[in-house]
C-alpha cells in the first residue's frame, strides 16, 4: 500500500535559558501536557530509545512505538517510528542566551486509501495548527515552571 508523507515545521520563541527547555522537552513522559493529541508517552525500562506513544484526536486513536534516532543535548531530538503509525521528524533547540528557540519538524505518511479521501492541504493545515499550538502551549508551560523556581 502506498503513502504520501507530509511533512511540517513550526517554531516557537522561549523566553527561557536553554538548559530548561530542553529538561522539559526531553522528558518525554511530560509531553501530554503540552501536546494535546497525545494521550501518553511510555518509555521502555530495558530500550530507553525507545518509547510507546498514544495519540486520541476526534474519536480516533493511534499508537506506535518511536525510536530516538539521534540525541545532541540541548541541540536535537530525532526520531522515526518502528511500529504502529508511521512518523518521524526532529525536535531543535537553538540557545539565543536569554531565549530559546524550539523548532520541530513532524512527517508523517498518509495511507494511499485516507489521502484519497482527505484533501492532504487540509488535514495538513489542521496538523501545522495543532502543533503550533502545542509548542505555544509549551512555551505557556515553561515560563509557569521558570516563575515557580
Amino acid at each position: 500500500m502506498s503513502s504520501d508523507w507530509l511533512e511540517h515545521s513550526v517554531q516557537v520563541e522561549v523566553e527561557a535559558p536553554i538548559e530548561l527547555v530542553w529538561n522539559l522537552w526531553s522528558d518525554l513522559e511530560q509531553m501530554p501536557r503540552w501536546m494535546k493529541w497525545i494521550d501518553s508517552v511510555q518509555i521502555m525500562e530495558d530500550k530507553p530509545e525507545i518509547s510507546r506513544w498514544q495519540l486520541a484526536s476526534g474519536g480516533f486513536e493511534f499508537s506506535w512505538l518511536s525510536r530516538i534516532l539521534k540525541l545532541v543535548p540541548q541541540q536535537l531530538i530525532q526520531w522515526e517510528s518502528i511500529d504502529g503509525l508511521p512518523n518521524r521528524g526532529a525536535i531543535r533547540f537553538y540557545d539565543r542566551h536569554t531565549s530559546s528557540i524550539v523548532k520541530l519538524t513532524v512527517a508523517y505518511a498518509i495511507p494511499g486509501i485516507l489521502g484519497k479521501l482527505m484533501d492532504n492541504l487540509f488535514l495538513g493545515r489542521i496538523v501545522e495548527s495543532t502543533i503550533q499550538a502545542d509548542l505555544e502551549r509549551f512555551k505557556d508551560y515553561t515560563l509557569k515552571i521558570q516563575a515557580q523556581n
